[in-house]
């Protein structure tokens, strides 16, 4: 079992939504936080920025959560964006991380690398078996030579890394923005849209039938710390065990919202892949489970959405 009291943890990107619930999590375990630099001081897709820094600041743990993220709209637009910023981030940190000797690093991938079309649930072992999702294709191809990395520096060097795949997630510090949102955050401005122009149709996009397997960030990053203490050196599918359609997904965020009109499926656009639901066995028979429902979870973050406006970036 591993020990973080008061070991030195950087947690490579916590500005954002599951980095900054890992920092929270972290001081938990009594844990020393590195302070991450802002972007404006430390360019994560710099070699020799990457390398100077990690040198001077010597930490004994890393959290790789850094990565340039979005929607299925910004991965579309962006795609040389995605593949490039995230193989510049993870590349530095991981190869500096074990030239350096770090005790340990968790590397953070996410449940849309997986093969668009694979069994459900989907087990670690299905990566790499068939076509991915064209829509996230560039990111999902960054993060899988991401996990290759770490495996190929633990077998070539004996080397404490390991890979986390979160499904997806919601709460604190999520991005609020039309252009780049995920499922969740663009539903609740859509709709807090809906209300405050008293429109008579709520509109969301693509069919609802696709079934999402959603997390509370909090839930994800105990998990990930419990994964790191606990199944050291293997892939790690971290999620909740079940899945839900958007449909009935936007349902639930209606009557939490109080909207009366009418719910309309937008079919002309994309829907991404079908189903993504994570065989979360491995974390399962380490004695984990999660702590919130999706319900008391939606309830928590459209209430703090809708008291903070400031979070409606773009709206």
């Amino acid at each position: 079992m591993h020990n973080f009291e008061g070991k030195k943890v950087w947690v490579a990107g916590s500005r954002g939504m599951v980095g900054a619930a890992l920092v929270q999590r972290l001081m938990q375990e009594s844990a020393r936080i590195v302070q991450d630099p802002p972007r404006q001081v430390l360019d994560l897709r710099r070699q020799a920025d990457v390398e100077g820094w990690m040198e001077s600041s010597r930490p004994d743990v890393v959290f790789v959560a850094a990565a340039r993220v979005g929607g299925i709209l910004d991965n579309a637009n962006h795609p040389a964006d995605f593949i490039a910023d995230n193989l510049q981030i993870e590349t530095n940190i991981i190869t500096t991380a074990a030239k350096l000797g770090v005790s340990q690093l968790v590397f953070l991938g996410s449940s849309c690398i997986y093969p668009k079309h694979a069994p459900q649930p989907l087990k670690e072992e299905y990566l790499l078996t068939g076509p991915l999702e064209e829509t996230n294709r560039a990111y999902a191809m960054a993060k899988l030579a991401g996990i290759e990395l770490v495996n190929a520096y633990r077998k070539q060097h004996d080397c404490n890394f390991m890979s986390v795949l979160p499904c997806n997630l919601y709460g604190p510090g999520d991005t609020y923005d039309i252009q780049n949102s995920h499922v969740i955050p663009a539903l609740m401005m859509r709709l807090k849209e809906a209300i405050e122009s008293k429109s008579a149709e709520f509109k969301v996009w693509g069919t609802g039938k696709p079934r999402r397997e959603f997390m509370h960030v909090n839930d994800c990053a105990d998990a990930i710390i419990h994964a790191a203490k606990n199944i050291a050196n293997e892939l790690v599918n971290i999620g909740t065990g079940e899945d839900i359609s958007i449909a009935d997904l936007v349902a639930i965020l209606t009557e939490i919202a109080g909207y009366k009109g009418q719910i309309v499926f937008d079919t002309s656009k994309p829907d991404g892949t079908p189903r993504k639901l994570l065989d979360i066995s491995r974390l399962q028979a380490s004695t984990w489970g999660p702590q919130i429902s999706l319900k008391q979870g939606l309830e928590l973050t459209w209430q703090a959405f809708s008291d903070q406006p400031s979070q409606r970036r773009r709206a």
